[in-house]
């Protein structure tokens, strides 16, 4: 039965902790549950925002409508061989533990992607990434529901057309569905991905690398650059490194020989954003209640500020680095304006 409330906080349902209320609110822990909530806020006329972890939103104001929270729990082994797992994972399942569960079973293929906060859900819409595997990398496909009409539909890999921190969830399906679960492939061999520059320099003087090492070493480097966000409310990565020309990068590296950047496909180059917001002195910096991080800059925190004060923030570290560098910085979490 569907359970709802009306006027809750979403502070602790945003890492962010920023203190906004939902109209009406309900957590959902089943299909069926998600479909009778989508059913209550249409026949109501309601708007539905879709929830889960609250790890890369940026809320701004009350929120009108119904506030789902996604809860779907569910850890399923669909198909097994030699050296192949196909497994299902709710929507609500936390993705660090998840990472966890495959490398206590010794299936390989998330070890890079430890200790990145957020539900499982939510891991395609924002395609997520660190030291050199996506979620793409080992997506098959997903279960979500359409908010309009409460139908159950599958999508695969090029269904969801990934790319950078991106795929269809943020554009022609953007607020269109809510994602179930999602199926991932395994392996029961381990296939190491520490070419990365930072893994890469922090495994250099080991000689038997396993997984279970890769992941460690994954989350003492996370650790060492991003604040918890119990401690300094974040979002991680607040800004996506950008991706530029090979020409607009050699150009800029003639003026700024120290420029920070990766090799990508297609005569392209990814920047490092961190270095680029560091570099025009945001480093540290505070504004009231919002700044950046004193280890990160790419990191913005919030210490009793609104959503509006660090999206102020991050326009004007934009500026400074599209005035310095000529690069325009793109936000990397969803914002709720």
């Amino acid at each position: 039965m569907l359970t709802l409330e009306t006027g809750r906080s979403l502070r602790q349902h945003n890492s962010l902790a920023i203190d906004v209320k939902a109209e009406f609110f309900c957590r959902i822990t089943t299909v069926e549950q998600l479909q009778e909530a989508i059913r209550y806020a249409n026949q109501h006329c309601y708007p539905i925002t879709i929830l889960g972890g609250g790890t890369n939103v940026v809320l701004t104001k009350h929120m009108a409508g119904l506030v789902i929270a996604i809860a779907i729990p569910g850890l399923r082994l669909d198909e097994q061989t030699d050296d192949r797992r196909l497994m299902t994972v709710g929507a609500g399942e936390n993705w660090h533990k998840l990472v966890e569960i495959t490398l206590a079973n010794r299936w390989f293929g998330l070890e890079n992607l430890a200790l990145i906060p957020g539900m499982a859900g939510a891991a395609p819409i924002q395609n997520i990434g660190a030291y050199g595997v996506e979620l793409k990398d080992r997506f098959v496909a997903l279960k979500a529901v359409d908010l309009n009409s409460g139908e159950v539909i599958r999508m695969d890999a090029a269904d969801c057309q990934f790319g950078y921190r991106d795929s269809i969830f943020k554009h022609r399906y953007r607020d269109r569905f809510a994602i179930c679960d999602i199926q991932l492939t395994l392996s029961t061999e381990a296939a190491l991905r520490i070419e990365y520059p930072a893994l890469q320099s922090a495994l250099r003087e080991t000689e038997d690398i396993t997984p279970e090492l890769v992941a460690e070493t994954v989350c003492a480097i996370r650790r060492s650059k991003l604040p918890d966000p119990e401690k300094a409310p974040n979002v991680g990565s607040f800004f996506k490194n950008p991706v530029i020309s090979s020409k607009q990068a050699e150009e800029i590296r003639c003026k700024f020989p120290a420029l920070v950047s990766y090799s990508q496909p297609g005569n392209e180059e990814k920047l490092a954003a961190g270095w680029l917001i560091e570099q025009c002195g945001w480093k540290g910096f505070r504004r009231g209640n919002v700044g950046v991080h004193e280890h990160q800059a790419l990191v913005l925190v919030n210490n009793g500020g609104s959503g509006l004060e660090l999206l102020e923030l991050a326009a004007d570290i934009s500026a400074s680095v599209k005035e310095r560098y000529g690069v325009s910085l793109e936000i990397e979490p969803r914002v709720y304006l």
